[in-house]
């Protein structure tokens, strides 16, 4: 394919015959599907699966992280064109991806909620496919983490965020965004000896061992030194990654629901998802996306590009020529 392929091309979320494969339709039309992947409920042979959880329960300022995965959906349609800069291989051509839509859930039955996110999820993972999820808030990593753990065990997790999530939580029963970690720590699903949360610009008095890069390290040390001490900590540990949009500051990403000064620029944040490279990652995701605060689209924008490094993450290990 080339640009010319642009005046024939349409739609590529329904009428692509192939799952791998860059795509040239006019990035002002078309359906948006992530990255113009075929929407579909197939999951044969499928590598990665991308979805949506377009959810917002426990919103602490600002509503509209429902609106977040249609938002990145369509920031993503000018990245389908090329190969990532600087990668060096291209995700797309490499590995079958596909769009899996977004999940579907009772609005009106929110305790019904997170089992349905992890038979969603584990639904995926029994196809054979890896994940990388568009939110929705915070709080949709926890039962992510469920079925991420039940096929692989205990998993490291590498958090992107302005905070912790690390609250005292013991009921069982609420559904909070700020005690997702908390949660997974007391449940056995993530090694906090193994974990890092980077960005960190808010106080926590208890991280339960989860390894805090708090953003004025990332602005002090530099990113490839940040890069670095994650590798060294996470190691060949399986990991899971999860974004939380406001880990950026809001000068680069202002349509978030929780904005806090001093985060990381797009560029550290970019460096730092590069040099990370080689870590066995087995999905992510990326969250708090709220579109109704940012009429620029900057955000949303962001988002697109960070999902498209956590599959080049994803994919880095596993391409052909990979060091084994």
């Amino acid at each position: 394919m080339a640009l010319e392929d642009a005046k024939s091309q349409v739609d590529q979320a329904f009428t692509r015959n192939d799952l791998r494969g860059l795509s040239y339709e006019n990035a002002f039309g078309g359906a948006t599907s992530f990255l113009r992947r075929r929407y579909t409920k197939d999951l044969s042979g499928v590598d990665v699966a991308i979805t949506g959880i377009p959810f917002d329960q426990a919103v602490t300022n600002r509503p509209g992280t429902p609106l977040g995965p249609r938002a990145v959906r369509e920031a993503s349609t000018l990245q389908p064109y090329d190969p990532p800069y600087g990668w060096g291989y291209d995700p797309l051509g490499t590995f079958a991806v596909a769009d899996y839509g977004d999940m579907a859930f009772d609005y009106a039955n929110t305790r019904a909620f997170p089992a349905a996110v992890t038979q969603h999820i584990r639904g995926i993972l029994d196809a054979g496919a890896a994940t990388i999820t568009i939110g929705g808030d915070h709080f949709i990593t926890l039962p992510i983490l469920r079925a991420y753990v039940e096929k692989y065990g205990p998993v490291a997790l590498l958090q992107f965020d302005a905070h912790s999530d690390s609250w005292v939580d013991d009921d069982a029963d609420r559904i909070d965004h700020g005690t997702f970690v908390y949660k997974a720590v007391k449940e056995g699903l993530i090694l906090p000896e193994k974990s890092v949360a980077v960005g960190i610009r808010t106080d926590n008095p208890d991280t339960l061992g989860v390894q805090i890069i708090d953003s004025f390290e990332v602005h002090r040390s530099g990113p490839d030194a940040v890069a670095a001490k994650i590798r060294q900590i996470i190691g060949d540990t399986p990991c899971y990654l999860t974004f939380d949009i406001d880990a950026l500051d809001p000068a680069y990403a202002p349509g978030t629901g929780t904005p806090v000064w001093g985060g990381l620029t797009s560029a550290q944040a970019a460096i730092i998802l590069r040099e990370i490279a080689g870590l066995t990652l087995l999905g992510g995701d990326v969250v708090e996306v709220s579109p109704p605060f940012d009429t620029t689209g900057a955000t949303a924008v962001a988002a697109a590009h960070v999902a498209m490094e956590i599959l080049c993450l994803w994919g880095w290990t596993r391409r052909p020529g990979a060091p084994s």
